[in-house]
Formats: C-alpha cells, sequence, structure tokens
C-alpha cells in the first residue's frame, strides 16, 4: 500500500497547513454536522460517528464553541441551507480516475467550480459508477509516533491485535487501514491500548494503481491541488502510483 500510504502521508502534512488557513475549521464543520444530522443525535456517546468528527475536529485545534455550534446545525437549531455530501467522478491527465468527495449547500455552484478546473488542466467529469468501482472505502487512522509512548514492536503488536487490516509507517507517521465497517471497533482497541489517535476517517483506496513517468505527474498534482483549492471539496483521491 506504499503508493496510498504515501498519499496519506502527503495529505495529513497538507491538512496542518490547512487548519492554518481555516478551511480545515470549515471542512471539519461541516463533517460534524452531518454526523449529527445523520446519527439523529447530538450526543457522541450514543453516536459514534460524532464521536469521530469531534476527535478529527479537536486534533486541527477546532475551538469547542464550533464544534457546539456545528452540532447545532446538525440539529436544525442553526438555520442556514442543508449540507449535502456529494461525490464526482472524473478522469485527469492520461486517464488517471479521481474520486472528489464534497460537503456543499450549492450543488451547481459546487460542480461548476470543478468543471472549470477539469476542463482547464485537461480532464472531464465521469458518469456515475465508471469511476467508482475502481476505489473500496475503508478506514484509515493515522498516529503520530512522537506523541506515542509505544514504540516499535510494542505498538505493532497493539495495531495488529486491534484488527487492522494492514498498516506503514513513514515520515514519523504510521497509517493503519481497516475494512468499513471495522473501523469504530479497530479504534476503540487502539484506545484502550493506551494509543494517541491523530486522525480517523473514511477514505476511498484505490484497488489498483497507475504508473505514469515523473514528468506526466505533475500535471495531475497540478489539477488536484487547484480542486482541493475549491471550498466545497473535502477530499479527492487518484489511482495514481505516488
Amino acid at each position: 500500500m506504499s503508493g496510498h500510504s504515501k498519499w496519506a502521508t502527503t495529505k495529513h502534512k497538507k491538512a496542518i497547513i490547512d487548519a492554518k488557513r481555516g478551511k480545515a475549521f470549515t471542512k471539519m464543520a461541516k463533517l460534524v454536522t452531518i454526523a449529527t444530522r445523520d446519527g439523529k443525535s447530538g450526543d457522541p456517546t450514543m453516536n459514534p460517528s460524532l464521536r469521530m468528527a469531534i476527535e478529527n475536529a479537536k486534533s486541527v485545534s477546532m475551538p469547542k464553541e464550533n464544534i457546539d455550534r456545528a452540532i447545532k446545525k446538525g440539529l436544525g437549531e442553526g438555520g442556514g441551507a442543508a449540507i449535502e455530501e456529494i461525490t464526482y467522478e472524473a478522469y485527469g491527465p492520461n486517464g488517471v480516475a479521481l474520486l472528489i468527495e464534497c460537503l456543499t449547500d450549492n450543488k451547481n455552484r459546487t460542480v461548476g467550480d470543478i468543471k472549470a478546473i477539469l476542463n482547464k488542466y485537461n480532464g472531464s467529469l465521469a458518469g456515475p459508477g465508471s469511476v467508482s468501482y475502481l476505489f473500496k472505502k475503508v478506514g484509515q487512522i493515522i498516529l503520530d509516533e512522537s506523541k506515542n509512548t509505544l514504540k516499535g514492536d510494542d505498538l505493532d503488536l497493539v495495531i495488529i491485535d486491534s484488527g487492522a487490516d494492514d498498516f506503514e509507517k513513514e515520515d514519523g507517521l504510521c497509517i493503519i487501514i481497516c475494512s468499513f465497517n471495522a473501523m469504530h471497533q479497530v479504534r476503540k482497541s487502539l484506545e484502550d491500548a493506551g494509543v494517541t489517535i491523530e486522525s480517523s476517517e473514511f477514505v476511498q483506496q484505490p484497488s489498483t494503481l497507475i504508473d505514469l513517468p515523473e514528468d506526466k505527474q505533475s500535471s495531475l498534482v497540478s489539477i488536484i491541488e487547484k480542486l482541493e483549492e475549491i471550498d466545497d471539496v473535502s477530499n479527492i483521491y487518484a489511482n495514481l502510483n505516488i
């Protein structure tokens, strides 16, 4: 899973930078609102998805009042347009498959912004199902090894015993992959063992990766960076082997 791991590490580092710009706060607030709405509860002890969303919000130092406001909105107390989760399927340069996950209160604005960037950088929107079959939704948990007292083989053993499917260490981070249904169980097992979790989320893991020469990778990286600048875009996945 080295390609996926490298991508996860890069995305995690970028998330830290995004937090300084404030975009992470906007994304986390939307995720808290949606988790509250879909789980029909503002109590994280009764709503596992909300608990995960709150923990991720705290990991980027999102203020408690922002979290509380997002929960109230999810309960229908905050007013404003409803937020929707939408995934657009697309192809980037050289036929690389893209999944573009969005959190938006205006679908027309979002798809217009995405189309403009895809057209400019030799990409195109794809029909429903034409790209998504190349990806599988899994749980991803990231640990910062410097923040954990468990090290080396001791940490590895705890991860294996948690029920995770795979893990890889890179640049001081440990990226753990588990099945979609096992996410909450794996996280709880790690926490019970005293592991400090940096973040956890559901991600789209490519089933097969495309290899491109380095000079052709740059055009795809450019289109992803431009798409990530759209406020409504929350995640982008590509089946490129980084």
